[in-house]
């Protein structure tokens, strides 16, 4: 995968939880993702065509979404439910949209599916093409989330 795909998505993660959510993020070292179990609880997908075709998902553990969301909306949340789905959805509409501007200015035009929410432990993530995951870890002080891309060539 072209590395220049990676900043992107690493900059829109940490600005838009910084200016939607309230929430500071770190970024973590990125490494190649072997299976597509979730490193986590919930998760975002949003599928991306080029070229080059491409996706990205964006999974957090329980508490680190419950703060988030709790942050972002202005209330409390103890489990996750439809509202924090929603969220999750919502997240890597405007983490993947932002990230797609900052390619379109480096020439690429890309065009995004609206997010599917996954939930529940150690569920599957599909991405949509057959090449390697990169998979960058993220921290908060409620948790942790990973955000995972994969495009072809």
């Amino acid at each position: 995968m072209n590395v220049e795909f990676m900043n992107p998505f690493l900059t829109a993660t940490i600005n838009v939880l910084k200016t939607m959510c309230f929430t500071d993020v770190t970024a973590g070292k990125p490494y190649i993702k072997k299976d597509k179990i979730s490193c986590g609880d919930v998760s975002g997908v949003v599928g991306i065509t080029g070229p080059p075709n491409g996706s990205m998902s964006l999974t957090f553990n329980k508490d680190c979404i419950i703060q988030i969301v709790s942050n972002m909306l202005g209330e409390s949340f103890k489990d996750i439910n439809d509202d924090i789905k929603d969220a999750v959805g919502e997240l890597s509409n405007m983490i993947s949209g932002t990230a797609r501007n900052d390619l379109g200015n480096n020439g690429y035009s890309f065009k995004t599916s609206i997010p599917t929410v996954v939930s529940g432990p150690k569920h599957e993530i599909r991405h949509m093409c057959k090449a390697p995951t990169i998979a960058i870890p993220f921290t908060t002080s409620g948790g942790s989330f990973v955000v995972e891309i994969s495009f072809e060539g």
